[in-house]
């Protein structure tokens, strides 16, 4: 997979693109990821990429001209065209797989008050990150850059994407490691016993669990399996117990 990131401040990557999993995907060719810096195709004497909008209003528009022709040098026929917008649809692990199906992804950072309206009609699609405002569309476009590289092959184990968070439609159980007490506190018995079927149950308890208390929307739109649906009925019951208690 290919991804191009059109901006106007290149040196946010730098750091972005030479750290942990992303840099080892790049060393090991596994991703190819261009950063372009659009303001290099403005052809204003002040390489200038924003003006005032037509009609009057605060702020500026990026203009057409650089943001386009860097987009026409720096895609292709198969180029799939993401623009960082707040009226784009909210990323998530889901819209993460679709993209995965795009061999080639050109993403847009857009600024100021927004784009030239005419911009959109190069666009395949519009993304936003959250229901919030940023100065810019540089960490969308390393959050979508991010998950879309963990999900290339090779680069992150794939019995470790399993039980991901989001990846089943459930948040991810809660996980332990040595020591096996701290502070009083003891990591639960049932994940020292080496019962895998049991650990399994459990895990699968908790993610549900996890789930209906933080983002309960999630079940809303989960097929739940005849085991969840007992798990569910015994996390509410004990959840309304604990509750009695207090």
């Amino acid at each position: 997979m290919k991804i191009t990131i059109l901006t106007i401040f290149p040196e946010m990557f730098e750091g972005f693109l030479n750290t942990s999993i992303i840099k080892k995907a790049r060393l090991k060719h596994l991703i190819d990821i261009e950063v372009v810096d659009f303001r290099a195709y403005s052809k204003d004497h002040s390489h200038r990429v924003d003006d005032y909008p037509y009609g009057g209003g605060a702020g500026m528009v990026l203009m057409c001209q650089p943001v386009l022709d860097a987009l026409k040098e720096h895609s292709c026929q198969d180029s799939y065209i993401l623009l960082t917008s707040p009226t784009g649809a909210v990323f998530n692990q889901q819209m993460a797989h679709q993209l995965m199906e795009k061999k080639d992804i050109v993403i847009i950072c857009g600024h100021y008050e927004g784009y030239d309206a005419r911009i959109y009609d190069y666009a395949d699609q519009q993304v936003s990150i959250g229901d919030y405002i940023l100065t810019g569309g540089e960490l969308p476009a390393m959050v979508i850059t991010d998950t879309l590289t963990r999900l290339v092959d090779g680069v992150i184990a794939a019995e470790s994407l399993v039980d991901e968070s989001f990846e089943n439609g459930l948040l991810e159980y809660n996980q332990y490691t040595r020591p096996e007490e701290y502070d009083g506190k003891r990591v639960p018995e049932i994940l020292l016993s080496g019962h895998h079927e049991n650990i399994r149950k459990y895990r699968l308890y908790e993610s549900l669990k996890l789930t209906y208390l933080n983002r309960p929307d999630l079940l809303e739109n989960r097929q739940l399996t005849k085991e969840e649906e007992r798990m569910l009925d015994d996390i509410k019951l004990e959840i309304a117990e604990q509750n009695a208690q207090q």
